[in-house]
């Protein structure tokens, strides 16, 4: 049975989709059968892996509002056991669902349902709001990763997603769990990363992920801010960078 873990928090510039694709690339070369689906109109995890709009002709909206089955629109990464669910700006219609009704929320779950057990890992980027396509999102998760960037102001907000989270898990999918929070752009050589991380041990302390009993961090890397621009995640852009060797610490964390 497959994980489907979303990448989720209202605020952005956090690195949601940083850790989507690099998680699931540090998955995949695990090897892990891995689908990343870019669920974010702003498709920056599709051109994250090389893909231009001209390069495919359906993507997640069109298996949304079904007219292709997801196995239809699945591309093929770099990486041998990674596919691919690629996004496009007509997503934003799906944020327009009366998101009221529990039928809007259950499309992305029913769309899914045909492929989830071909995975063993399917990792969901979302946009940066609490919209209808992130509420879809976890309603058909399993678990739910936070990315916290480790700057002031970090854990503000935070109360919406918990409260969407609980709202989820009591009214239709009670299995939903939180897999952990995940500091982000951590810079060692500044306090103010050094106390941000003190108040989410604080806050957080037993939902952060550890390895060999060390916190997880994700650095503030050049080579993680290159790689999109090369259309490859960290892991074949520079695998012995510190940003890749945390993604991969952070898909063992996972695999346990």
């Amino acid at each position: 049975m497959s994980e489907i873990i979303t990448i989720a928090n209202q605020k952005g510039g956090v690195g949601k989709t940083t850790t989507a694709v690099n998680l699931a690339a540090s998955l995949a070369v695990a090897e892990k059968r891995v689908l990343l689906i870019d669920l974010d109109p702003q498709a920056n995890a599709t051109t994250g892996f090389g893909f231009k709009r001209s390069d495919y002709e359906f993507n997640i909206y069109h298996a949304l509002i079904g007219k292709k089955n997801i196995s239809e629109i699945i591309l093929k990464t770099q990486l041998q056991s990674l596919d691919l669910a690629p996004s496009n700006i007509n997503l934003i219609a799906i944020e327009q669902l009366n998101v009221n009704s529990n039928e809007s929320k259950t499309i992305f779950l029913k769309c899914i349902n045909e492929i989830k057990n071909n995975y063993d890992f399917i990792i969901i980027d979302t946009p940066p709001t609490m919209g209808n396509i992130t509420t879809n999102a976890l309603v058909a998760s399993t678990s739910v990763i936070v990315p916290i960037q480790c700057q002031y102001y970090a854990l503000e907000g935070l109360t919406m997603i918990l409260n969407t989270i609980k709202v989820i898990k009591k009214s239709i999918n009670p299995n939903l769990k939180i897999r952990g929070f995940l500091p982000t752009m951590y810079n060692a050589q500044t306090n103010l990363a050094k106390e941000v991380l003190e108040d989410l041990k604080r806050h957080c302390g037993n939902n952060l992920f550890k390895l060999d009993e060390e916190i997880i961090l994700i650095p503030q890397n050049i080579k993680l801010a290159e790689s999109p621009s090369f259309g490859k995640p960290v892991i074949l852009y520079d695998i012995k960078s510190v940003g890749s060797v945390a993604y991969q610490n952070l898909a063992h964390a996972l695999i346990g």
